[in-house]
């Protein structure tokens, strides 16, 4: 697979179909793993609000001698920002962090804070108000297109049924024997909305596992080559996160096709219930 290659978002706008994850990059070391990815071909980088690292990979994106236009950045709004007002200064102040002058994606990185991930409340309003303050940047040329992180069906259908613009994106948790097929269909199929896969490789778990070990050696390839090729068949965007150049070599190095017997097989593996030391980030069903 080129790294060149897109899909294309609802509005028209070009992503590149694999991006380069930058999670748990230290805000010092983010600079330089955005240039060495640039370097190798990647166009695609992933970041957040949460992560604390905006200012690294914005001066990377800078820095890194290719032209602004050819790289898609991407940035989530902090879990916690739930009211219009909040929502506009943080936008601000991802562009102002990053130094750039637009961002190509912003996501709501998650509809509930992360202290009450995975509670009963889906905060309507509060989701509804930040979108408002995405949707307005986006009209003002502050983003070229915005979407969504962790939403599930019913808080997709409170963004739809309250906004003026359909999310165009929603970044999940999604990968071998975790892989949520009705959130996306309803995503992909009946909203049109591109669905991202973040942690591909299940955090490393998938490392561990000895059929998935021995699927990869039936195609020659590494685990972590077979997992983004599994996502990528499901017509999902994969985000493999790493600061290692060798790693960002061989992630992008995924020009296999996996038969539909073996993507069934990996679809229905047990699903992974222990992350590990990830297990306590909200994201993976814990809590800060």
């Amino acid at each position: 697979m080129s790294l060149k290659e897109t899909y294309t978002l609802s509005n028209d706008v070009k992503i590149p179909k694999l991006g380069l994850g930058t999670w748990m990059i230290p805000n010092d070391k983010a600079g330089d793993a955005v240039k060495q990815a640039v370097e190798i071909g990647y166009r695609h980088i992933d970041t957040a609000q949460a992560y604390q690292n905006e200012a690294g990979v914005g001066e990377g994106v800078r820095t890194c001698g290719v032209p602004r236009e050819e790289l898609f950045v991407t940035t989530k709004l902090a879990a916690e920002v739930k009211s219009y007002d909040e929502a506009v200064k943080a936008i601000d102040g991802s562009l102002e962090a990053m130094g750039l002058e637009y961002i190509d994606l912003m996501l709501i990185h998650s509809p509930q804070p992360w202290k009450q991930f995975g509670e009963e409340d889906r905060f309507i309003e509060g989701n509804r108000e930040a979108w408002r303050a995405l949707e307005e940047a986006y009209k003002a040329g502050k983003l070229r297109a915005i979407g969504v992180s962790n939403f599930k069906k019913v808080d997709l259908e409170n963004l739809i049924e309250g906004s003026t613009i359909k999310p165009m994106v929603n970044q999940i948790l999604a990968h071998i024997s975790n892989t949520p097929e009705d959130l996306i269909a309803y995503t992909q199929d009946e909203q049109g909305m591109l669905v991202e896969a973040y942690s591909p490789i299940a955090h490393g778990e998938l490392m561990k596992n000895e059929e998935v070990k021995k699927m990869a050696s039936k195609y020659d390839v590494s685990i972590p080559q077979l997992a983004i090729r599994y996502t990528l068949q499901l017509g999902l965007l994969p985000l493999p996160k790493t600061s290692n150049p060798d790693h960002m070599k061989s992630n992008a190095a995924v020009d296999f096709t996996i038969s539909e017997e073996d993507m069934t097989t990996l679809r229905n593996l047990p699903q992974i219930e222990d992350y590990g030391d990830a297990s306590v980030m909200p994201v993976f069903g814990g809590k800060m």
